[in-house]
């Protein structure tokens, strides 16, 4: 069985506001309810597990009687870190019939089904996969005396989208060996310490994290589309 774990337990401070991001309204719906439908269409994915705050988790499944989420099978609390929030989500994963796990940021609503499908493929393929995309803007090392050291060659960077995807051993053994308290931003991260090779699957820039309130006006216009 396929799992995606949508990891939506962050505080949303850089963002701002009363109300959390994930349940800010673009284009009629719940951002949260735009991050999940996609992997509810995909067919590669039998479960999802979603990662809320512990504060919002009832509020969540009062709105989600309206969507029919019906991959929907559980929705936990997360921790203090994303580390934290994805080992929980992991640990309700039902290790006997466990084979994918996507993980993926519940801030990202214009993930396609097609790069869904295309990163569990080759996470079967290979154990671990990452979706990325290219660097568009010319990047700088700056030292700490805040001046250019040198210019970065953009051709070898891409940048980590989600979902990440990886067979559940790996995963698993990855918490495992893990410190839940650090600071870790994804879940590569986490299994390159494992020395396991992570293949690459390419994305689409449209696959944005809504992290400011500007975000939201780029995220409204695509879904309108």
């Amino acid at each position: 069985m396929n799992t995606a774990i949508i990891v939506a337990a962050g505080s949303g401070q850089r963002f701002g506001g009363k109300t959390p991001k994930q349940f800010i309204e673009v284009a009629g719906k719940p951002l949260i309810i735009h991050t999940l439908r996609p992997f509810e269409n995909c067919p590669e994915i039998q479960q999802i597990i979603l990662v809320l705050p512990s504060t919002e988790t009832a509020k969540f499944l009062q709105i989600a009687e309206k969507y029919n989420l019906k991959k929907l099978s559980k929705v936990v609390a997360g921790g203090k870190t994303r580390s934290e929030s994805v080992w929980k989500g992991l640990s309700a994963v039902r290790a006997a019939t466990a084979e994918i796990v996507a993980v993926h940021d519940g801030a990202r609503p214009l993930v396609a089904v097609e790069e869904i499908t295309a990163t569990i493929s080759k996470a079967q393929e290979i154990g671990a996969a990452c979706l990325v995309a290219a660097v568009t803007d010319t990047i700088k090392e700056v030292a700490d005396d805040g001046k250019i050291a040198r210019t970065i060659d953009r051709n070898v960077l891409k940048r980590a989208l989600t979902p990440q995807c990886f067979r559940y051993r790996i995963l698993r053994r990855a918490f495992e060996n893990a410190d839940l308290n650090e600071s870790a931003t994804d879940e590569c991260f986490l299994v390159e310490r494992l020395g396991h090779e992570i293949a690459t699957v390419e994305g689409s820039l449209r696959n944005i994290k809504i992290t400011h309130p500007e975000d939201l006006i780029l995220a409204e216009n695509l879904l309108k589309e």
